[in-house]
Order: structure tokens, then sequence, then C-alpha cells
């Protein structure tokens, strides 16, 4: 419990090895599928080949953010397991102590919130200020219930505030925003799948057509006035991809 353990900030995602390799070839696997619907070239897949970095970099922030979701989630339960811990007669930081058993029965030892209690229970080692461990984890998750419960700790904790009742607030109101985001998750759950779909359809017409009338689209494919219309389709649909991915992204 007393190593140093490396935190990340969580608007940051470094892929491991395994999932560079897996998201490399699913970024492959995307170009390839719109050089040859839209241009049906290879020097057009080498062209589009730096869509890849801003495929990686979107699919860096969609777990990053994924990340942050979770480790809120997480944070929410922890801070019940102290408010619990306070209840029972704990100091706050022996309340942080304790609670990692509950926390590590629930999540795992390689949670994010597993870490980020171990990083504190050992810097409470090290003479450590409790509240700037919890303002230094706000500011690296980048989730603003948990800035916020570092702020209303730390006014808290230099004025005298009574603790347990802060705490259980606290949890009171993350758990109802928690539950609220799930309900609206839940509800657009379908709405996101009508997304990926619709998302498939030019790929799938195109492919329907060209595979049923032979020759179809070749007036589309090897000359200027071709590549110039599918490039304009090409925009549009990312335009239209770009403007679904805001509509069922809703936030509490």
């Amino acid at each position: 419990m007393s190593k140093n353990y490396s935190l990340p900030d969580y608007a940051e995602y470094h892929f491991g090895i395994k999932e560079g390799i897996l998201y490399f070839l699913e970024g492959i696997a995307l170009i390839a599928m719109i050089g040859y619907f839209f241009y049906q070239s290879w020097i057009a897949f080498l062209c589009l080949f730096p869509v890849m970095i801003l495929f990686l970099r979107e699919k860096k922030k969609e777990l990053a953010k994924k990340r942050g979701q979770e480790l809120s989630v997480q944070f929410k339960d922890l801070i019940l397991s102290v408010s619990a811990n306070l209840k029972a007669g704990y100091s706050v930081e022996n309340a942080f102590r304790e609670s990692y058993r509950d926390i590590e029965m629930l999540y795992g030892a390689d949670s994010p919130i597993c870490q980020e209690v171990r990083h504190i229970i050992a810097g409470l080692e090290n003479n450590a200020v409790l509240e700037k461990l919890l303002y230094s984890m706000g500011q690296r998750s980048h989730q603003p219930d948990i800035m916020q419960f570092a702020d209303v700790f730390m006014i808290a904790k230099r004025s005298g505030g009574n603790m347990t009742d802060i705490l259980a607030k606290t949890a009171a109101v993350i758990e109802q925003k928690t539950e609220t985001d799930k309900e609206i998750q839940l509800m657009l759950s379908a709405r996101k799948m009508e997304q990926k779909i619709m998302n498939m359809v030019p790929f799938l017409i195109i492919f329907y057509v060209g595979t049923t009338s032979k020759g179809f689209f070749d007036v589309l494919y090897h000359n200027l006035i071709g590549i110039i219309i599918m490039t304009v389709c090409l925009g549009f649909y990312g335009a239209a991809y770009l403007l679904s991915k805001r509509i069922v992204n809703i936030e509490v």
C-alpha cells in the first residue's frame, strides 16, 4: 500500500499494444472501405491514410471519456463507503483507508478508483494533506462531480464543517445524477443502434446496386467529375455522421 503509483490524466488515453493493433486494423478497414466504395482506387486508399490519425484520435477521446465516466460512478461508491465509515466513528483519513477494501471488492484492485485510493493512502502515509490529494484527483479526472467534491471537501475541512453530513449529501447528489444519466443512456440506446445502422446504409446501398447492376456506378469512378461528386458525397456523409454523434451524445 505504500508504493508510488503513476496515475493518469483521465482526459488522455494511451493504447496498450493489443489495443493499438486492434484499432489500427479497424482504421485500415475503414479507410479501405471508403477507398473502395467511394473511389474504387488504391491511390485513394493511400491518400485517405491521414484519416487514420483522426480515427485513432477520436477513438482515444471516446475511451478517455468512457474511463472518466467509470471513475465518476466508482467515486460515488467510494464516497458512500467513506460516509459509512465516518458514521462508524473513524476519522476522515482512516475512513478513506478503510474504504479501500469495500471498493476493491466492488471493482477489483486494477480499477481506476482502487488505484486512486491506493495513491491517497500512500500519500497519507507520507504525511500528505488529504484535501490536496483529492484536489489532484479532481483535476486529473476532469469530472465535474469529483472536482466539485474536492472543492467542497477542502472548504469544509478548513472551516470545520460536519464532514459526515457533507459526504452523505454529496454521495446522494452524485448517486441521483448517476441514475439520471443511466436512464438517459438507456433511452438513447435504441437511437444509438439506429445511428450505427444508418451509418452503414450508404455503403450497403452502393454495394447492393453495384452488385445487382454491374457498371451502374462506373461513370463515377476514375474520372475527374466522378471523383469530385463522390468527394462531395463523402463530405456530406462525414458531416451527417458527426451530426448524428452530437445528437445522441447527451450528458447530464
